[in-house]
């Protein structure tokens, strides 16, 4: 591996999905090329986008209501377009997936279903210096059952002096709760370190005892080689608009394993198209829900966001998740070396700890770097040359490098403006 833009260009060359970067608009707000590394934020725009919407805009022009069941896209059944796709992404059955709503009501539709404290088993773990929004609608939950968020919320944090969770505390804390273990609610991939968790191992331990097993994919679908039926995890949500590029704020998913498919006694906040399609329109009391995760489904398709999510769910499907996930590999450990190659050569003036877990199985396109010697200045004078990254507080630089439009020149070129701003 070289430093160098010959090197990276031969990888370009090499590169197997480098086609793929044709697909998508890149910023064009700053005088320089814009070096885009904030997919795990909101993913660039594919091209075809504005077709796809504009489809469901022209059907709604000519046929007004009845574009519900006429037109090439029928509304009525727009979200199961997405289904199969949104299956191999995550790595589940057709029936486990559904795609709606956003994500955090997602997760709290799924809790209200899958956790249910009862007796002394009513505690939740989860990892500390989760997303904010995980954690408010933990806090939230515990609250609505009435129980106390400081005796029955448990966080699993890094060990002094540490930046990532040792999984073995994980681990432990699980047979330590034992019995009193409701639910493990865990973000798959940590949106401040971008440390992968052993979806599996966390998945059987928390069985083992007793407990429900979710996860937030938020950082993990389109990221992460996902096994969620295969792993027996019980539910997880993820949104549409970070590595899976589906507009801002854009529509989630949700997995519920195949185990739960069918339970009309199990409790949810249920809404009408979640209501068995067959009879939905008879409009009769007593909720009886759709097989499989599209039962937790409220209200009907928001067809425009979900046009924005079937445009990028194509390119993924053309690409494949294998071909996704060995690119993210190589691109990935060739940002950290560039990174790693400037620091060396300028510690006397600054250094660089990427707090990522280096083993390639332990994380994803992403890379968090702790800043040493300089804070602030440092990311501003990245911007300035026009490379939209993430700045964390207290001196954190989120990078993620998405294999389906990111270039091994653009970490090279990357390379340049971190070493400029250094100087």
């Amino acid at each position: 591996m070289n430093n160098t833009l010959a090197f990276a260009q031969e990888q370009d060359k090499k590169d197997a999905l480098a086609a793929f970067r044709n697909k998508f608009h890149f910023p064009t707000f700053h005088a320089n090329d814009v070096i885009y590394f904030t997919g795990n934020s909101l993913g660039l725009q594919p091209k075809s986008t504005m077709s796809y919407i504009q489809t469901e805009l022209d059907a709604w022009a000519k046929y007004g209501v009845e574009g519900h069941f006429m037109g090439t896209n029928p509304w009525f059944s727009y979200h199961e377009l997405l289904t199969e796709k949104t299956a191999k992404i995550v790595g589940a059955l057709p029936s486990e997936v559904v795609v709606t709503h956003s994500l955090t009501t997602n997760l709290h539709l799924l809790m209200v279903s899958f956790y249910r404290p009862e007796g002394k088993r009513r505690k939740i773990l989860c990892e500390a210096k989760a997303f904010p929004s995980d954690r408010y609608a933990l806090e939230s939950q515990v609250k609505f059952h009435g129980l106390n968020i400081e005796q029955d919320l448990i966080e699993v944090a890094p060990r002094e002096g540490e930046h990532l969770i040792n999984e073995e505390d994980i681990l432990a804390k699980i047979a330590e709760t034992g019995d009193e273990l409701a639910l493990i609610m865990i973000g798959g991939v940590n949106y401040y370190t971008g440390q992968l968790f052993d979806m599996k191992q966390i998945t059987e331990a928390g069985h083992k005892v007793g407990a429900v097993v979710g996860f937030d994919l938020a950082h993990a679908a389109g990221n992460i080689n996902l096994k969620l039926h295969d792993w027996g995890v019980d539910f997880a949500a993820w949104c549409g608009y970070k590595y899976l590029n589906s507009s801002p704020g854009g529509v989630s998913g949700m997995f519920v394993h195949e185990r739960h498919e069918y339970k009309p006694e199990l409790p949810r906040f249920a809404g009408w198209w979640g209501y068995d399609k067959e009879t939905r329109f008879l409009m009769e009391p007593g909720f009886n829900p759709i097989r499989g995760a599209e039962g937790w489904q409220l209200s009907n398709a928001p067809v425009l966001g979900m046009a924005a999510h079937l445009a990028s769910l194509d390119v993924f499907d053309e690409a494949g998740m294998e071909a996704i996930g060995k690119k993210r590999d190589t691109l990935t450990a060739f940002l950290e070396f560039v990174i790693y190659d400037i620091s060396e050569r300028n510690k006397d003036k600054v250094t660089f700890e990427i707090i990522t877990p280096k083993e390639i199985s332990r994380r994803g396109a992403q890379l968090s770097i702790l800043v040493h010697g300089q804070g602030k200045s440092l990311f501003d004078k990245l911007a300035a040359e026009g490379v939209v990254a993430d700045w964390r507080e207290p001196n954190v630089i989120r990078i993620a490098p998405a294999p389906l439009y990111n270039s091994f020149e653009d970490c090279y070129r990357f390379g340049e403006y971190l070493e400029k701003a250094i100087q």
